[in-house]
């Protein structure tokens, strides 16, 4: 697999394609973000697989990559809504992903990058607030 290949996957990732993360990820990849660190295509597989039962329709736009032999940066813009909680109103998290691929093309680390309390908790109504009141008392 090549870099545009993994660009297009995860651009286009669905409940089904997420279930196929074998192509991509090699078999003893680790993940890790803000929220998960787990080794193996089937641990990797369940994190997307939550991800499409907790929000409604996310997708992951690519807007720069950055390749570096087998180093890769993805940087991205994730779109989504929530199930539960206010289901209508579209969130957007900015991020980072980098890369290792091994040997054959496929991922062998991929580590998330992104800023859980300006994407996240400060966008949460009571948690929201106290962080706004945070941020404006500590500047």
């Amino acid at each position: 697999m090549d870099v545009d290949g993994i660009v297009r996957h995860f651009e286009t990732l669905t409940p089904d394609s997420a279930r196929e993360l074998a192509r991509i990820y090699a078999e003893d990849a680790t993940f890790r973000d803000p929220f998960n660190e787990v080794r193996g295509v089937p641990a990797i597989e369940a994190i997307f697989a939550k991800m499409f039962e907790g929000l409604h329709e996310p997708r992951f736009t690519v807007v720069r990559r950055i390749v570096d032999g087998p180093h890769v940066v993805l940087i991205w813009d994730f779109d989504f809504r929530m199930r539960k909680f206010r289901p209508t109103q579209p969130w957007r998290f900015h991020g980072a992903s980098h890369l290792e691929l091994a040997g054959d093309g496929r991922i062998a680390t991929h580590r998330d990058y992104w800023d859980t309390a300006e994407e996240l908790y400060a966008k949460l109504p009571v948690l929201g607030a106290l962080m706004r009141f945070l941020k404006r008392n500590l500047a």
